[in-house]
């Protein structure tokens, strides 16, 4: 098989001079075994070299493609169409296709026939062994992710390894591909991250809105008719005692009607993050005519799309731990472990609720279908709502058929928020456009467990309990004990 999964890149860096471009075959080239990059100041960077003294070299980046591309004068198969075809497929850019939900799109349009890249700075990984934690499955590198696409497939995905906060990075990357549509999922994504320290608070809220705002710069000036289609959350709304729209709400005031942006009430730094983008998208939408949908996606649970249950070096990350894991998905795996389900508080917290599976059918559908010029849309991403109690219940009904003995306790609540509220919100827009959703069944519970259980000697047991408090946020940097 390995010389199945084999395939050729060609490396591009970029050092202020003119690009150079040389292409890699196969497994003839020897890396050398250790490289220094000195990059541009970033927030990646910043995060990367915390503690460590800059230098004064010149900037590098890296920038990998697939052979498709630039490897070979010949058409590729499958995703290049010739002259002759009368049309060809979209292209569509996946920015953090590395990642949780990225990476279960990205191979999801390029199955149906797009023609797909991915930018991701690979920062995800490095959150990892900075914290301690790790996903409960084990997943591949990037490059053997492709490989074995490649192998099982015969599609190529392209592969641009860089920050999307370096814009002479992004420029690269767009002038190269030319994106049709950029789905943008390239942003600190935790909430409890973002609540750890001052430093990871600024670096939220420096990448989340300085790469959303280059990608808006990239977009005028280098592909003015490419869609964005920006992952955001329901966070943003908060917990309001009344319905929750989908993006705009019609009042009357003395006597005026009008419609607005529905209010927003972020919880967090990361959630905080999001208002911003979302209001700097409505802003160059009206300003430059930009074509953007906004998805203000729920909590997402399950690991198992079509693509990803392809091979085992194609399988989804799980997080199960107190920073980045979400509810459902972490109660799956303390059932597994025999671990009591941890309950914040009275458990009333009420939000929105989608399997992955519908995650990557509700991208599709906003790139089928898009925004015109100047709109910005707004669709809420989810197909049910939940209290936090019901998903305990709903686990530990379906861990007892499987034999497992499962047990809730209720933690002392770290974050901040209402844990008994109103909570309605509409979800219709997708729907209309096609969206056949996944719900919680009995059946996607009995297999999400048996995944837990299959996984369960990675678990870390002191990964479990949450670490991060809403109210004791200070300035002095965390670390993790060795």
């Amino acid at each position: 098989m390995a010389h199945l999964l084999s395939t050729s890149y060609s490396v591009k860096f970029f050092s202020g001079c003119k690009p150079s471009t040389k292409p890699l075959i196969h497994d003839s080239v020897v890396f050398p075994k250790s490289v220094t990059f000195q990059t541009s100041k970033t927030p990646f960077t910043r995060l990367l070299l915390q503690g460590q003294r800059s230098q004064s070299n010149c900037t590098v980046r890296a920038t990998t493609l697939s052979a498709s591309r630039e490897a070979s004068n010949e058409p590729s198969q499958g995703v290049h169409q010739s002259s002759s075809e009368p049309s060809k497929s979209k292209r569509v850019m996946v920015i953090g296709g590395d990642g949780y939900c990225g990476w279960a799109t990205a191979l999801h349009l390029s199955k149906k026939g797009y023609e797909v890249a991915i930018v991701d700075s690979l920062v995800r990984r490095l959150f990892d062994q900075q914290l301690g934690i790790d996903s409960l499955t084990p997943i591949s590198s990037i490059h053997d992710r492709l490989r074995c696409w490649k192998a099982l497939t015969g599609k190529s995905i392209e592969l641009y390894i860089g920050d999307i906060c370096d814009f002479e990075f992004l420029t690269d990357a767009f002038k190269s591909f030319e994106p049709e549509a950029v789905v943008h999922f390239g942003e600190q994504r935790s909430a409890p991250y973002s609540m750890i320290d001052r430093s990871r608070a600024v670096y939220t809220q420096n990448n989340n809105v300085i790469g959303t705002l280059n990608v808006l710069f990239a977009i005028k000036e280098f592909g003015e008719q490419c869609h964005l289609v920006k992952l955001g959350t329901m966070g943003e709304y908060g917990t309001p005692n009344i319905d929750i729209e989908e993006g705009y709400i019609t009042i009357t005031h003395n006597g005026r009607t009008d419609t607005l942006p529905y209010p927003k009430q972020a919880s967090s730094f990361y959630h905080l993050s999001k208002v911003h983008d979302s209001n700097n998208i409505a802003f160059t939408c009206k300003a430059w005519g930009i074509r953007a949908t906004d998805l203000n996606q729920g909590v997402v649970y399950g690991v198992i799309t079509d693509e990803t249950e392809m091979h085992e070096e194609l399988i989804n990350r799980l997080d199960y731990d107190g920073v980045f894991g979400t509810a459902l998905n972490r109660f799956c795996v303390q059932a597994a472990v025999g671990h009591p389900l941890t309950v914040y508080g009275k458990g009333g917290q009420t939000r929105g609720y989608l399997d992955i599976r519908d995650t990557v059918q509700c991208v599709e559908i906003a790139i089928a279908n898009p925004a015109q010029a100047g709109e910005f849309r707004v669709f809420n991403q989810f197909t049910e709502q939940f209290s936090v109690n019901e998903l305990a219940a709903l686990v530990t009904k379906a861990g007892e058929k499987l034999g497992l003995d499962v047990q809730t306790t209720s933690v002392p609540n770290p974050r901040v928020e209402a844990e008994e509220h109103y909570y309605n919100a509409k979800h219709t827009k997708l729907i209309e456009l096609g969206l056949k959703p996944h719900l919680l069944s009995d059946s996607l519970l009995d297999s999400l467990l048996n995944f837990a259980v299959k996984y369960e000697d990675r678990v870390d047991k002191k990964q479990i309990m949450p670490s991060v408090s809403w109210r004791k946020i200070g300035a002095k940097p965390k670390t993790v004990a060795a």
